[in-house]
């Protein structure tokens, strides 16, 4: 064969390996909404910066006449690229190819990206859209998804790990993206659940649809499985984008510093009355977050879920930085087991990848009933306290308001090694609220007197309660509050306590890992 020969025979696989499943299957793809396994890295990737790895592999079943139906790239597309710049190693499940199921070399081909992204320290980014398992290979595709399993606990905090789920990812398919830090959904063509609609009625007998089982709006909203709802898969892919400005390459790096144009003392003066002179009475805490970053920017995760606490990243002098946040409009901010977890696993996520964690407090306690304690609160609140003090991150405090009891401990406090704790003349820094120490610690004397007198009694007392234990004063007059800051100051101050900590050095003691209570 003429080497013109073998150069067009060259062209023309690759044109056959582009197509994937056939013109007919690509079509029925996008009749659905949803783009083809190429197209979606091309929106990802930054243009042109796409390197394709194992272009030509192919199955090497030979079961019920598999062998006769051979795809160049076997239904998944691998390879590396950039965004903004930075390497990034990428798979994008083809659903065009026998449904996207996953095979023995299917898996292989994820597999050995994964293993380059970890031996070069990069970003690794899955896009599924698979039907599952691929049955005519039997156990051999349960194997493949084990390994693949198997990297993406060795990738756990060493590279970010990002998910998008861009169609249905069901049965076992579904632990791969459980184990990385993000995952993505799109809104109307995604569905993750371990178990169909068809088993689960066999079995419970309950009947229940695709969506209401485990579509977006379910994981985003209810289980917290999924971190992002996208509009589209256009926007799923914009959002990776977006969440790797936050993160660094891997876990021996920090975050990427950027030039920042915002005024590093830049006051606000309405953040001097934001909070309401009833202690009861709600106040939006995001419009603190944007007031205080860098250009009012702040990229919100898992906002659907858990909305008594608030988690995200913004920027601090260009400064990648986590934000934990208490949620006074919502469940006047209490800490309940969604919201424990919710925030301990933000936590953790921003201290395996070196993001400094800014904590805003306004928390009243932990939700309380039976509900919340048979479900185990105890142990889910634990994570949030073990997720803190295990932090070796610089973490940097403010109590704007409330923070009672057990919360106030769990919400980084200085004895969980927070490292700048500040508190707005605002705040109220005790065991619990004044009205309910009141009817602890004079209940006999309250039940003596009648309604009249005992109302007139407890508010006499309620005020001599706030003004000796619900006030800032007495926790920093002990050191546990480093300053009291003024509430328009907090920008600057936030960032010079950062800035001061930027060669900290916190050391856990050596053991082989913690024992988290899961």
């Amino acid at each position: 064969m003429a080497i013109q020969e073998k150069i067009n025979q060259l062209i023309q696989m690759r044109q056959q390996a582009a197509l994937g499943g056939g013109e007919a299957r690509i079509a029925s793809q996008h009749a659905k909404g949803k783009l083809t396994a190429r197209e979606r890295i091309e929106v990802l990737l930054d243009e042109g910066s796409f390197e394709e790895i194992d272009m030509f592999v192919t199955h090497r079943s030979t079961n019920f006449d598999m062998d006769k139906q051979l795809y160049l790239g076997d239904g998944v597309i691998t390879g590396h690229g950039t965004i903004d710049g930075r390497v990034v190693y990428v798979y994008s499940q083809d659903f065009t190819v026998f449904g996207g199921s996953l095979s023995e070399t299917f898996a292989l081909k994820i597999c050995k990206v994964m293993d380059m992204a970890m031996k070069i320290g990069a970003p690794i980014i899955g896009i599924n859209d698979s039907g599952g398992a691929r049955i005519q290979e039997g156990v051999n595709s349960l194997a493949g998804y084990a390994e693949i399993f198997q990297r993406n606990i060795m990738a756990s905090g060493v590279v970010p790990q990002i998910s998008a789920i861009f169609g249905p990812c069901a049965g076992g398919a579904v632990y791969s993206p459980a184990l990385t830090d993000v995952i993505i959904m799109s809104e109307n063509s995604s569905y993750m659940f371990v178990t169909g609609p068809k088993v689960t009625k066999t079995v419970t007998g309950e009947d229940i649809s695709i969506n209401d089982l485990g579509g977006a709006d379910v994981h985003t909203m209810k289980s917290g499985v999924a971190h992002f709802k996208a509009e589209s898969e256009e926007e799923g892919l914009m959002l990776i984008r977006k969440m790797l400005e936050y993160l660094p390459n891997n876990n021996m790096e920090e975050p990427i510093q950027t030039t920042c144009n915002d005024p590093l003392d830049r006051r606000d003066d309405n953040l001097n009355e934001i909070i309401p002179e009833n202690s009861n009475q709600p106040y939006e805490m995001k419009d603190v977050i944007w007031s205080i970053v860098d250009d009012h920017e702040f990229f919100e995760f898992q906002r659907h879920y858990a909305k008594n606490i608030i988690t995200g990243f913004a920027k601090f002098n260009g400064v990648p930085t986590g934000i934990v946040a208490n949620q006074p409009n919502y469940l006047a901010g209490v800490l309940d087991i969604n919201a424990s977890r919710k925030a301990a696993r933000f936590v953790r996520f921003c201290d395996a990848f070196n993001v400094p964690i800014l904590t805003l407090v306004d928390v009243p306690g932990f939700l309380p009933g039976s509900n919340q304690e048979h479900a185990g609160i105890i142990t889910h609140g634990a994570k949030l306290m073990f997720a803190y003090g295990e932090a070796t991150v610089p973490k940097v405090t403010v109590t704007l308001r409330k923070s009672y009891g057990g919360a106030h401990d769990v919400m980084s406090s200085k004895q969980l090694r927070g490292d700048v704790n500040y508190a707005w003349p605002t705040a109220e820094i005790a065991v619990m609220g004044a009205k309910g120490a009141i009817e602890v610690l004079e209940g006999k004397k309250i039940a003596s007197l009648s309604p009249e007198e005992a109302a007139e009694f407890i508010q006499k007392r309620e005020v001599e309660y706030v003004e000796k234990f619900a006030n800032p004063y007495n926790a920093a007059r002990f050191g546990y509050i480093d300053d009291i800051i003024e509430p328009r100051n907090t920008r600057f101050r936030v960032i010079r306590a950062f800035r001061t900590l930027t060669n900290k050095k916190d050391m856990n003691p050596p053991k082989k890992h913690g024992n988290i209570p899961l």
